[in-house]
């Protein structure tokens, strides 16, 4: 990274570029390319949660994930939140719902939530397993379930260039280092799975994990 600052690329903020990728209508190939990562990883979790339930999607882009959620028995709330203003403004543009533009860790949603799902989020944060604890401490209710794919992780040799291409801060961990960053968060019964397999794709890293009804 510091040579590829030296050739006088500064690192830029990830929703600076997801505001551009908005604009050029980018978040629609996202969409496609992350959906059987999704579909998979919402099954899992879904299969943790009694109805009805309530949901959030943590860097939710064009909304595609909240109105898929809204259309599942039981859901009797979606809310989105992200970084970047185009993707929220595209996201109000197709329809109803409660998105809101914030930058995170910053912001709290004021109230708790059965599933908490993230996809390709976390590793732009500076300290994500600090993003881990506050989901679990204050995005979640008891007995909620969080779950979160990323597919920048040590194990994916093929996106560890991915900081450098697109000069962006991203937080590289192994598969085990998140999963301890789920159990040090508090999280129990904390699975990690490979979703989306494909051809010369290693999948989608997804880590689902439960609050103790107790808390």
């Amino acid at each position: 990274m510091a040579a590829h600052r030296a050739r006088g690329m500064a690192e830029r903020d990830a929703t600076e570029v997801f505001s551009e990728w908005a604009l050029r209508d980018r978040d629609l190939g996202m969409e496609s390319g992350h959906a059987a990562s999704v579909h998979e990883m919402l099954s899992i979790a879904l299969s943790r949660l009694d109805d009805p339930f309530s949901a959030i999607d943590v860097g939710c882009g064009n909304g595609w994930v909240c109105r898929s959620l809204e259309q599942t028995e039981g859901c009797t709330s979606a809310v989105g939140v992200d970084g970047s203003e185009e993707m929220i403004r595209k996201a109000r543009s197709r329809g109803d719902g409660e998105f809101h533009h914030a930058l995170l860790p910053d912001w709290a949603p004021g109230r708790r939530f059965s599933l908490v799902h993230s996809m390709e989020f976390l590793y732009y944060l500076r300290d994500p397993l600090s993003m881990l604890s506050a989901i679990h401490d204050d995005w979640l209710e008891p007995g909620g379930t969080l779950v979160a794919g990323v597919d920048h992780y040590l194990e994916n040799e093929d996106s560890l260039d991915w900081p450098v291409g697109l000069s962006v801060h991203m937080t590289t961990l192994s598969e085990e280092q998140w999963r301890q960053g789920m159990v040090d968060a508090g999280f129990e019964d904390v699975e990690m799975r490979r979703v989306g397999l494909k051809d010369g794709f290693v999948g989608t890293l997804a880590m689902i994990g439960t609050k103790p009804a107790s808390l």
